[in-house]
């Protein structure tokens, strides 16, 4: 039994519960047997990718190019289910979809979307957002990338750093400020992660985030033809716009990995016996329950109304600022009170609170830190931006 103490689970559609329950069923199934030794060793199961091709799981919510076009609540569900295993399965997903499919989908080429949108959905190539860099993090505007206009493209210097898949990627969503341009616009471009010049270094011995495959994207004289150019954007709208995507994605996939912990907490306090029978019947462990249960619903009741939004075309940046910023906090609490709940044995891979609380410092910080999304809806509130 999942916790949906409001019922908002009984008004979803056919497709939507479909969708819910294929993730599920996978994640029960195929990862999470799996996913506690792939933390301990730092590896991604890379041999999933193409099956989670196959279960539609990269943005399904687009239309065209093999995507099924699939409600709001839908993808988002998806997200969720797949954080309810670890972030790192949900971060691969939603860095190919809302990351690397979306900016295609939104800003590419006809000759873009046919090449690479079926390849990636279907997981027959993996792809990698490139804008963090490592001295710029939550001022990428302040990027130091270039392109360079030559006789047939741009050459591109400069790196990136925390980069999800890059060392598996087949292709990088590289933005750079194309100083061949009147103020240096940011532009996107399609890097192949083969071309010359072009290095993925993998980024070891992190201590959160251990199932996902993160590094650095470099890139030295490395050449790229016009044809590579996303040609409908310029400017910050491009990268951002992709952001606003993936934390929609975020604010859903928090409500899992804090339901997991629920759930986790709460049959072991059921079957844990002390003093003559189940902690669950002491007032103490009972209230930390009912706060679980409580910051939960309220999250889940705002990733429904997100994705209603969504839906009709009326969801702002900053309606995605307050979901991602609220329900990573919520979720980051409640996985350690479900830790505190099992005593020692919730340090172990035994079960997954400590492994959620881990991870979930990764999402505090990335697809906008939570102090800058503090300042977003402060300026937002108040019409006054602090970071400026």
């Amino acid at each position: 039994m999942t916790l949906d103490y409001l019922g908002l689970e009984s008004d979803l559609s056919s497709e939507e519960r479909l969708i819910r329950d294929s993730a599920r069923e996978f994640v029960d199934e195929e990862v999470r047997p799996e996913i506690d030794q792939h933390y301990v060793d730092g590896t991604f199961p890379t041999e999933l990718i193409p099956e989670m091709g196959e279960m539609g799981f990269y943005a399904p919510n687009l239309e065209g190019y093999g995507s099924p076009n699939v409600s709001e609540t839908a993808y988002g569900l998806l997200m969720q289910e797949l954080e309810a295993c670890d972030s790192g399965l949900r971060s691969m997903a939603s860095v190919q979809g809302a990351l690397v499919m979306y900016p295609i989908h939104a800003f590419g080429s006809e000759d873009q979307k046919e090449e690479w949108l079926p390849k990636l959905g279907a997981g027959e190539a993996v792809g990698c957002f490139g804008l963090t860099e490592p001295e710029h993090g939550s001022n990428p505007s302040a990027m130091e990338t270039r392109a360079e206009r030559d006789s047939d493209g741009y050459v591109l210097n400069g790196s990136k750093t925390w980069i999800t898949n890059s060392p598996i990627a087949d292709v990088a969503v590289v933005w750079a400020k194309d100083h061949s341009s009147e103020g240096s616009p940011v532009r996107g471009f399609l890097v192949e992660t083969d071309r010359d010049g072009v290095t993925t270094n993998k980024i070891d011995e992190k201590l959160s985030l251990r199932a996902s495959i993160t590094g650095e994207i470099g890139l030295n004289d490395v050449r790229v033809p016009e044809e590579n150019v996303l040609p409908n954007v310029e400017g910050m709208k491009g990268p951002l716009s992709c952001l606003t995507q993936a934390r929609y994605g975020i604010a859903w996939g928090a409500v899992g990995a804090a339901r997991d912990c629920f759930e986790e907490a709460r049959q072991y306090a059921t079957d844990r016996e002390q003093f003559g029978g189940p902690i669950a019947r002491f007032q103490l462990q009972q209230e930390k329950l009912a706060e679980m249960a409580s910051q939960i619903t309220l999250g889940q009741l705002l990733v429904h109304r997100l994705a209603d939004l969504k839906e009709r075309g009326d969801l702002r940046p900053q309606h995605v600022s307050l979901a991602k910023r609220n329900n990573v906090q919520m979720a980051r609490e409640q996985a350690r009170v479900a830790r505190e709940m099992l005593g020692g044995n919730g340090i172990t891979t035994d079960y997954s609170p400590m492994r959620h609380l881990a991870n979930i410092e990764t999402v505090y910080t990335y697809e906008g830190t939570h102090d800058i999304h503090t300042l977003i809806l402060g300026q937002d509130l108040t019409g006054i931006a602090a970071f400026e």
